[in-house]
């Protein structure tokens, strides 16, 4: 079984194929984001924060993982994003 790929960006699991990643201005597919994160080689928000980020995605974790609260859910995301490629300098 391969490694687990996480969209550098949102975190979000980009599973087994490349249908979850994100594009590259010559259409390739992106190594490190997803398609909901980046397109055309340009961040799909290229002016949010870490912060508002972690905010758009709580209600995303807390639905796919029921057993996670909003408030774990958020404490998960903040001390992972700051290891994300997207973030590290930010």
């Amino acid at each position: 079984m391969s490694e687990m790929i996480f969209c550098q960006s949102c975190g979000m699991p980009m599973g087994d194929t490349d249908e979850m990643y994100g594009t590259e201005k010559d259409g390739t597919k992106s190594k490190d984001y997803c398609s909901y994160c980046y397109a055309d080689g340009e961040f799909t928000e290229s002016d949010m924060s870490m912060e508002q980020m972690i905010n758009l995605c709580i209600p995303h974790v807390v639905e796919s993982n029921p057993e996670t609260s909003a408030e774990d859910a958020k404490k998960m995301m903040e001390e992972c994003f700051p290891t994300l490629k997207r973030w590290i300098n930010a």
